[in-house]
């Protein structure tokens, strides 16, 4: 039988895999696009609850988008979806202590932040981990106790190690844009949308099981037993796969992609009645020291008669009948007054000093090739990061 021919193949339909495949439709070029799991969105996997009243959807990973997310205001501009944009109103965030709920602020120890603020005109991100460069501008203490825990729950993962340079990036604002913002049905409605257009061909529920280098191109055989020859290759997955899939094919690489490690979260989405919670609106729950890192909260875009949160546990911490005694714990409410819940185990890069030096010697060994690698383990783990590497990538291996 023959084997089809395409320009361009994709692995993975994560933000990272759509946004390359969007860049090169917008080229001309029909891509082919391979997602392992059933669905697209990768880690923007949002979930509805049915109700009486209709559907109410909660986040089982990433949550909000910014306006200076412009990568992916262009798409969402190309595909028609800005007049949909949602609001998401400004809700504090609460730290659980263990004398209960209080404002970030409230636990900072301010005597020791006078001591150390001076450094803050001074102290450079580069070089220097999370622990370093926070604890040095706001005191170990106040790092231990509060901003910790807080960076923590961004990472979703112990950020101490984590390069602090990778964290906070300033990028330019579409100041007339929504400062932050979601969809009806959720972030992974944009993906949805983007890979809904007209030629793009989606794949969903076949994963790439090996790898051949060809004279032009790669050969890729798919768990259906088919085999695809393409001209050039995006591997948008993590980089544990992506170095399994590479090590028939150029070992240096995949050896220099092995090094990157990656973590889990187990992750549970809950809802309630709201006349069931007595907690204030909130953008959510910062564990400190918990079996949890974050309780990512719905309130920001209100709904009259329920509420969601989304609790991101550290792994293999507690059982699932465990996570939902702390859920009922950490919200007050009784069993019979979650309505339904989600579970899905999510996984994150955790990223290390000298990582730009490892993606340096990764993108010296691409030069030339027609292969591109992205996602969001490259400078940062946004959904704005794994676009600009998509963009970058796309530019070297199509440019102009």
């Amino acid at each position: 039988m023959k084997q089809k021919v395409v320009e361009l193949a994709v692995v993975g339909a994560g933000i990272s895999g759509l946004g390359f495949a969007h860049m090169s439709l917008k080229r001309g070029i029909q891509p082919l696009v391979l997602e392992a799991s059933e669905q697209v969105g990768g880690c923007l996997h949002s979930h509805s609850f049915d109700t009486p009243e209709g559907e109410f959807w909660t986040e089982l990973g990433a949550h909000t988008c910014y306006n200076s997310y412009g990568n992916l205001l262009q798409m969402l501009e190309d595909t028609g979806q800005l007049e949909s944009l949602l609001k998401k109103e400004k809700l504090p965030y609460r730290l659980l202590t263990p004398a209960g709920l209080k404002s970030i602020p409230s636990q900072l120890k301010l005597t020791e932040l006078l001591g150390v603020l001076p450094r803050l005109f001074r102290s450079k991100k580069a070089g220097h981990t999370v622990k370093e460069y926070f604890g040095g501008i706001i005191g170990e203490q106040n790092f231990q106790k509060v901003i910790g825990p807080a960076l923590d729950a961004v990472t979703c993962q112990p950020s101490a190690e984590f390069p602090a340079d990778a964290l906070f990036r300033k990028k330019p604002r579409r100041k007339e844009i929504l400062r932050s913002y979601t969809v009806a049905g959720g972030v992974q409605q944009f993906a949805v949308a983007i890979a809904a257009q007209s030629g793009l061909e989606i794949r969903t529920g076949i994963s790439v099981v090996g790898l051949d280098r060809l004279e032009r191109g790669y050969r890729l055989k798919l768990s259906d037993g088919s085999e695809i020859e393409a001209q050039r290759l995006a591997l948008a997955v993590a980089p544990d796969i992506a170095a399994t899939l590479l090590q028939s094919v150029n070992s240096e690489l995949a050896a220099l992609m092995s090094q990157v490690d990656m973590v889990d979260i187990e992750s549970v989405s809950v809802f309630c009645e709201a006349e069931k919670l007595s907690l204030e609106p909130v953008s959510g729950i910062i564990g400190q020291d918990d079996d949890f890192y974050s309780a990512l909260s719905r309130d920001p875009v209100p709904d009259a008669r329920y509420r969601g949160f989304t609790f991101h546990f550290r792994p293999g911490r507690l059982d699932e009948a465990g996570q939902l005694e702390r859920i009922r714990a950490v919200l007050g409410l009784a069993e019979q007054d979650l309505l339904a819940t989600i579970s899905k185990t999510n996984r994150l890069p955790a990223l290390r000093l000298g990582h730009g030096e490892r993606i340096t010697s990764i993108d010296r060994i691409l030069q030339n090739q027609p292969l591109a690698l992205t996602g969001n383990w490259f400078s940062g783990v946004s959904i704005e990061d794994s676009l600009v590497r998509s963009a970058t990538e796309f530019d070297r291996l199509f440019p102009v």
